[in-house]
Order: C-alpha cells, then sequence, then structure tokens
C-alpha cells in the first residue's frame, strides 16, 4: 500500500501471480514487478482502498462465492477473476494471495513469486493491523467514504470465504494466530503450484534474485524501491477515519441546521 491505485492497460497479461500473505513487502514488490514488466500490478490492499468502488465490491463478491460448494461457484469466481486482471502485468497481496490455485488455472505461464520475512515480526505486523482494522467504530464513521464504506463487507467476506477457509483456525478476518497461518500458507502454497514455479523472495534482498526468477536484467540506474506496508496502511486508517469524521459533521450540520429552520418556521 502506500502508492496510488493503477489503472489496466489493454493488452497486458499477467505475468507474474504475487502469492506472499500482506506485509510482507508487497507494496514494495509491486512497484518494483511494475518497473521489470513495464505495466500496471493490481496491488490489491491498494486497489481496495485506493481504486475505484468497483475493486473492492469484486473482490467482496469473489469472496462471498467461497468457499466452492458448486460448478455455479467455481464458474463465478473464474470469470469475475479472470476480468478483474484483464490489463494488469501482475497482482498480489490479500485476497489474490489466497486464490493462488485459481490464478494458476487462468494463468499457467504465470511465475507465482511469495514475498516472505521473519514470521515473528510479520505476526506481529499483521495482528496490529487486523486489530486496527477491525474498531467497532470503523464501519461507522466510513459510511460517506467511497471505497471504503464498503471495507466492513469486505472483511467479513473475508471471513467467511475463502481466508477462513484456508486458514480454519483464525480468529478475525487477517489475524495471524502466532505463526498458525503463515506455516498454512506455505503449505497451501506448496500443495497448489508445481515446485519449479513457486519462487520465494526477500524484498530486502532487491533486485538480483528477482530479476533472476523473472529471467531479465537488472535495470540501471534504478534503486529497488522501499515502501513500509505497515505504516501506508496505518496512514490509511488515519486518512480514512478524518475524512469519515469530517463528512459526518457535515451531514449532522446540515440536519441539525434542517431542524432548527424546521423548529423555527414552521413548527
Amino acid at each position: 500500500m502506500g502508492q496510488e491505485a493503477s489503472r489496466p492497460q489493454p493488452g497486458k497479461q499477467l505475468q507474474v501471480i504475487g502469492a506472499g500473505l500482506p506485509r510482507t513487502g508487497t507494496t514494495s514488490f509491486s512497484q518494483a514487478l511494475s518497473i521489470l514488466l513495464d505495466g500496471p500490478v493490481h496491488h490489491c490492499g491498494t486497489q481496495v482502498s485506493k481504486g475505484e468502488s468497483y475493486n473492492i465490491k469484486t473482490w467482496t463478491r469473489i469472496l462471498q462465492h467461497t468457499p466452492i460448494r458448486s460448478e455455479e461457484d467455481e464458474k463465478y469466481v473464474m470469470s469475475e477473476l479472470r476480468k478483474l486482471m484483464d490489463g494488469y502485468v501482475a497482482v498480489t497481496d490479500t485476497p489474490a494471495c489466497v486464490f493462488v490455485p485459481e490464478l494458476v488455472k487462468l494463468y499457467p505461464e504465470a511465475k507465482v513469486i511469495c514475498t516472505v520475512r521473519d514470521a515473528d515480526k510479520w505476526a506481529e505486523s499483521l495482528d496490529k493491523t487486523a486489530s486496527n482494522a477491525q474498531v467497532w467504530f470503523f464501519g461507522i464513521v466510513l459510511m460517506f467514504n467511497n471505497p471504503m464504506r464498503h471495507f466492513s463487507a469486505w472483511t467479513s467476506a473475508m471471513r467467511d470465504g475463502r481466508w477462513g477457509e484456508v486458514f480454519p483456525s483464525r480468529k478475525q478476518a487477517g489475524g495471524a494466530q502466532e505463526g498458525q497461518v503463515w506455516e498454512r500458507h506455505l503449505a497451501f502454497l506448496k500443495e497448489h503450484v508445481p515446485k519449479e514455479n513457486l519462487v520465494f523472495f526477500d524484498v530486502r534482498d532487491g533486485w538480483e534474485p528477482l530479476c533472476k526468477a523473472l529471467n531479465c536484467e537488472v535495470p540501471k540506474g534504478i534503486d529497488f524501491p522501499r515502501s513500509n506496508d505497515s505504516k501506508a496502511m496505518e496512514e490509511i486508517f488515519r486518512s480514512e477515519i478524518r475524512t469519515g469524521l469530517k463528512r459526518w459533521t457535515m451531514v449532522l450540520g446540515t440536519v441539525a441546521a434542517a431542524y432548527w429552520g424546521w423548529r423555527t418556521y414552521l413548527a
């Protein structure tokens, strides 16, 4: 997160499936892929929080058709994923990272790259973010914010859908549960992705291993992007709360003015 939402470009084909969990450097990874693959990257966190409402609403509907229990569910998920990925060179972050099996079927030639970091630090970071996202008043404050007014429905769909399916021990949508999610995710990827097509990458290692995985040259004169996912997410929460409170103030002010006018001139 922290970047601007990207827009699809006609003719671009998905070349990389980012299988890393959130808070593993997915923003830096996305920016690096955009440079290497010369096209827009669908970083789910950014598209959901800063893109058009279409993104968060589509991901929510996809999640609501999981766990997949029928042929109709499967057709819907596959069709909507294909439409959502059209025009992007890569997809990263959650919930894409738990739809790797479907994405591999849709794009069998794409390289699957899982961003990784120290598991304990990751768990601490993700649990903090998950806690911030689920404060009781968050949905009310965001009621007039687009696209984030749909955030509560998205988190519920995550919890009740694919996230909860892959990580059944979760206590809350997005929580780390003391490493259970981390270990289960690695097993999930190894179960669904051929060994020769699965790459693990730490963004701290910079261009060389990523370029080797993609069989491309290291960009000359361009530093590897360095963005802090956690700080970017916290800033988004703060910004959305500020915006939401301002809009609530305007709404309540308008209601108060209307009531005063009614009492003064019509009652």
